[in-house]
């Protein structure tokens, strides 16, 4: 397999943690050891700590975003970036987020000429009609969505209902189905470890355990859960629910809980970044609840699988898919009355749970390793295409504005490269006539 040097380009990047941020790190982790070379390009954080990473990140400007949206958001058009980037001398671009990224990835293409792939991981037109009211406003932002997804070389999607919800924001072209991975190992953690990353809550050992992980917004499906535990404990059954994770909803997630009376049965955790510690929370629970039909990949129900975790997931949800109902997962309807029936009938089959859990690490697993491997081998199909012209031509009005861009781009790189040239004559200038003055005098 020939070495390929790949451009990463993400709106979400750590310290923003969430699931494309991981695929991300896990793409220029794993490139960088087995296939080539990779860099990250992403919007700038005053907190970010890049030296730990083996391969470079480029940050760019960015606004801080994160009250209303939970993250910062790029300002891609920097002539500094761009003449960085244009010196990359990359093979292929990959471009993870549909909006200021994949502007950013397209004038990159306009740059040097190389096939720009790019993954849809989230349903966006969640995200839209959660940030536009007007129904005219979320049709447009819909199809400059989309527009911008078009001209794109090659599309590809994490799940086949990530691929259906493409179609739904208005997308006509072929995509590629391609899932991201794990990177936990299959198989436990010790007892001790689970003890000591849990020991702090009170989760008596005959009761049973569930767990939620990701960001806490209510899109993720945790009023359910909430609805459905307030179910278990007027029907009489004793459980503990841990979610870990934050988001801009998680202040009135726990003011529900406790408007609930769920009280001391539910515990919330920040985000944990080790990774050791979250396999220990999924190692210590008997369920992972996870009743959400937002995510396009449910990554944490794979997570859990690796360590032998069941999922109980909504039925036909992206999550779900290739789970088979009592074999690799528990499917219920989107609704609290079937999580607290289900939860009721599995608490009675603890073993039932724990055979369920054996085999979805046995049959939902797949390792990043594997994931990324498959990637590399389709940039290589991707870049053929691309030097055989097989990809449509760009040449709408977005590609005509974003070449204007480039080129005005250069010229303002070329100004900067001359200030600094004529500031740099003028200080040699300056420091020449003084050492003739000293020598004078």
């Amino acid at each position: 397999m020939n070495k390929l040097n790949v451009c990463l380009i993400n709106d979400s990047f750590p310290p923003a943690i969430d699931g494309v941020a991981n695929a991300v790190t896990n793409y220029a982790e794993i490139i960088s050891r087995e296939y080539g070379s990779a860099s990250v390009v992403t919007p700038y954080y005053p907190d970010a700590d890049d030296a730990r990473f083996d391969f470079p990140v480029l940050r760019y400007p960015s606004l801080d975003m994160t009250r209303f949206v939970g993250y910062r958001a790029g300002l891609p058009f920097s002539p500094e970036i761009m003449a960085k980037l244009e010196g990359g001398k990359f093979d292929i671009i990959h471009s993870h987020c549909p909006v200021t990224a994949t502007l950013l990835a397209r004038a990159l293409r306009d740059r040097i000429d190389a096939p720009l792939v790019f993954t849809y991981h989230t349903k966006f037109d969640i995200d839209i009609a959660k940030a536009m009211r007007g129904k005219l406003l979320r049709e447009e932002a819909a199809k400059l969505l989309a527009e911008n997804i078009s001209a794109c070389d090659e599309v590809w999607t994490v799940s086949r209902g990530a691929g259906e919800n493409l179609r739904k924001l208005g997308y006509q072209g072929e995509y590629c189905v391609m899932p991201n991975g794990v990177d936990f190992p299959r198989g436990r953690v010790s007892e001790k470890l689970i003890q000591e990353i849990t020991g702090d809550c009170d989760l008596p050992g005959a009761l049973p355990v569930f767990l939620f992980v990701g960001r806490m917004m209510w899109y993720k499906g945790i009023k359910i859960i909430l609805d459905a535990l307030k179910r278990l404990m007027g029907a009489g059954l004793d459980f503990r629910m841990v979610f870990v994770g934050g988001g801009t909803d998680r202040d009135e997630i726990m003011a529900y809980s406790a408007s609930l009376g769920l009280g001391d049965s539910v515990f919330f955790l920040p985000p944990i970044r080790d990774r050791e510690a979250i396999r220990a929370w999924y190692c210590r629970a008997d369920l992972f609840l996870f009743p959400s039909t937002f995510d396009t990949n449910g990554l944490v129900v794979r997570e859990a699988a690796a360590c032998s975790l069941a999922s109980v997931l909504v039925r036909g949800s992206c999550a779900a898919e290739d789970v088979t109902d009592g074999e690799t997962g528990f499917l219920i309807e989107e609704n609290a009355e079937a999580m607290a029936a289900k939860l009721l009938e599995l608490c009675g089959k603890r073993p039932e749970m724990r055979r369920v859990g054996v085999l979805a690490c046995r049959k939902l697993y797949m390792s990043w390793e594997t994931a990324v491997c498959r990637a590399y081998e389709r940039y290589g199909a991707v870049i053929d295409n691309y030097k055989r012209g097989l990809y449509p031509p760009h040449g709408g009005l977005s590609d005509a504005l974003l070449h204007s861009l480039a080129q005005a781009m250069d010229n303002l790189e070329r100004g900067r490269q001359y200030r600094e040239r004529l500031l740099r004559g003028v200080q040699s200038g300056c420091g020449e006539l003084r050492q003739r003055i000293d020598r004078f005098l």
